[in-house]
């Protein structure tokens, strides 16, 4: 069984974080739940603290370990999957306050960044040196520890690679009884030194230590970019096409397909018309280039290829 925060604890906290605590409910409140719709699975917490350094979280995590009190780590609380409830209470570790983009690194492609920086944050800085962030999980508002913690992916995934592939270091603070801060990987694209504790660490939600600075990849802009709606007849035909797409060497920066009820849905719900039409299933396939004529011929094949599985249009 947990124990629950006092105000001995509140105390504490309040000087190892330079007084950055909230215990007022009300102001609590957004800090039980992430983006989940289900009410039924959000928890308030006792406590919610606001490191603004790695040393901060470490003592955090040792005086919760000591009072034997949950702690639950939050990003930007845009998942879907109430990963960030704190369902046992106790404190939640808000990583908000470490929010400094620290190097964006143009000859090695990387920067460098606390978990409180958003992809909204570092866009407009990386694209000023022509690099992005490839993973697009869905929510600009979303934190780089969040992103780090659920590995995720989002539409792109299939010409960048998850967030796993664009983790190059991690500084985390491990809980006790390790209690202390190490460092993983290396901005070196070839580290084959050792076990990868840093693959392990991505994706492991909070339960294996606190990321509390993060190297990630960056890739150059692409010149142009182009989406193609492709329909299709029914949704065996559509899926059909994706490895035949592949194996003749193409590589969309994202391939989904969607069916023709969902459309009518999202259509309804919106309130206005999409761009699909004429198919009961679509590939949505996009194309990143370095020319415009490059990204014809590319766009060329890909519908070549299509045809061959009998869609209704490209």
């Amino acid at each position: 069984m947990y124990r629950k925060v006092d105000d001995r604890i509140v105390s504490i906290l309040e000087e190892i974080t330079d007084g950055q605590v909230v215990r007022d409910e009300d102001l609590m409140e957004p800090y039980s739940h992430d983006e989940c719709a289900l009410s039924e699975i959000w928890r308030l917490p006792e406590v919610v603290v606001k490191p603004t350094n790695a040393g901060q979280v470490l003592e955090v995590l040792k005086l919760a370990y000591e009072e034997e009190v949950p702690v639950t780590p939050r990003g930007g609380g845009t998942g879907l999957c109430g990963g960030c409830v704190p369902v046992h209470g106790g404190i939640v570790l808000s990583l908000e306050n470490m929010n400094k983009i620290l190097d964006i690194d143009t000859s090695n492609f990387v920067t460098v960044v606390e978990p409180g920086v958003t992809l909204m944050q570092l866009a407009p800085e990386a694209r000023k040196e022509g690099l992005f962030f490839s993973p697009r999980p869905g929510d600009e508002s979303a934190s780089f520890g969040g992103i780090v913690a659920t590995n995720a992916g989002g539409s792109r995934a299939l010409g960048y690679g998850t967030t796993r592939d664009c983790t190059m270091a991690l500084e985390v603070a491990l809980p006790p009884p390790y209690g202390e801060i190490v460092h993983l990987g290396s901005r070196t694209v070839k580290n084959s030194s050792g076990y990868s504790l840093l693959h392990l660490m991505v994706g492991s939600e909070g339960t294996l230590g606190i990321v509390t600075k993060q190297i990630m990849r960056l890739d150059p802009l692409p010149v142009v970019t182009n989406t193609l709606i492709v329909p299709y007849g029914n949704l065996h035909d559509a899926i059909a096409t994706v490895p035949d797409v592949l194996k003749r060497g193409f590589r969309p920066t994202a391939l989904e397909f969607v069916q023709q009820d969902v459309v009518t849905v999202a259509e309804k719900k919106r309130e206005r018309k999409s761009k699909f039409s004429g198919g009961q299933a679509y590939l949505m396939i996009e194309i990143d280039a370095g020319s415009e004529e490059e990204l014809e011929r590319t766009a060329e094949g890909i519908a070549d290829v299509c045809e061959e599985h009998n869609c209704v249009d490209v």
